[in-house]
């Protein structure tokens, strides 16, 4: 059973289509990327599926069935914008929003501490949030994310204002998460954190859902006619179906010509007796591809 399933969703504010028949489901399990630029229909989808928006048509399950008060204690969400109080301590602001979720005040302080550990925080704990840094408010939240132990994670530019030590860190967590049996849909504009960690991936665009299925098959599916060459022997100056060569990076990239598949390159080069130490397809970055896509559709209009 999927842990979240939108089926044929619209939403439309005033005269102004904002989601427009987008579907897609959540495992558990899972890093899944809710991704498209701005303006594309990412944050209403996510408050439909918390139920704060209700969908014009289509349907919503989450965690087997509508929303209700005692599914939203199952649910973590770290939202874009900080929604901390900040003229209170770190620590009492945390204990308060755990107790939100059904903690008592002393399980979530118990909590809370080994959280702060984990987080080089604990020095902080008593420093009114305002007076922390952007990446600081940024841990604590998402310490308020986790704290109850959610069996859905929804997580909204997860690494703002975080440096490469604690992004790594927060990585880390993602995956211990997702390997613990969770499910998190993961929100970002930051193409290369979705190729590192996510599992599936939806791209929306202008409302609609152009993109959808495991990172691979995307990857993939938009793959061109370039192969990643490395050779222990120098290549002919020129082959039989390869447009040009390029070197980079001690490897050659091969761009093939209309007509020549990859198994046609391959043979050549091993008639031609060139060893080999590696061979693949180019498969281009998903920043391309999103890029690729959000162009042509806006040239469509």
């Amino acid at each position: 059973m999927a842990t979240i399933d939108v089926r044929n969703v619209c939403k439309r504010f005033g005269k102004q289509q904002v989601v427009d028949d987008v579907s897609f489901e959540v495992v558990r399990g899972e890093i899944f990327g809710l991704l498209g630029p701005n303006g594309a229909g990412k944050t209403t989808t996510i408050r439909m599926i918390l139920d704060i928006f209700k969908p014009d048509s289509g349907t919503i399950s989450i965690l087997g069935g509508p929303m209700t008060e005692d599914k939203k204690d199952r649910i973590g969400y770290l939202p874009e914008e900080r929604g901390l109080y900040q003229d209170i301590s770190l620590e009492r602001g945390l204990v308060y929003l755990a107790t939100l979720k059904g903690l008592s005040a002393s399980e979530a302080q118990k909590r809370i501490q080994t959280w702060l550990e984990r987080f080089d925080l604990a020095d902080h704990k008593n420093k009114r949030i305002k007076e922390l840094s952007k990446g600081m408010q940024q841990k604590a939240q998402l310490i308020a994310t986790l704290v109850h132990e959610p069996e859905l994670i929804i997580i909204d530019e997860p690494f703002s204002a975080l440096d490469p030590v604690n992004t790594q860190m927060v990585k880390d967590l993602l995956r211990e998460q997702r390997d613990a049996g969770k499910a998190i849909v993961m929100c970002t504009h930051q193409m290369h954190q979705v190729e590192e960690l996510a599992d599936r991936l939806v791209l929306i665009n202008r409302g609609q859902s152009v993109l959808y299925g495991s990172l691979d098959e995307v990857r993939r599916r938009y793959a061109g006619q370039d192969v990643i060459v490395r050779a222990l022997a120098p290549l002919p100056a020129s082959l039989p179906g390869v447009d040009r060569v390029e070197r980079e990076n001690g490897q050659y990239r091969l761009h093939l010509t209309s007509g020549t598949t990859v198994q046609d390159l391959l043979r050549c080069l091993v008639e031609e007796n060139i060893p080999l130490e590696q061979f693949e397809v180019a498969l281009p970055t998903l920043d391309q591809i999103f890029i690729q896509i959000v162009t042509r559709e806006g040239e469509a209009l």
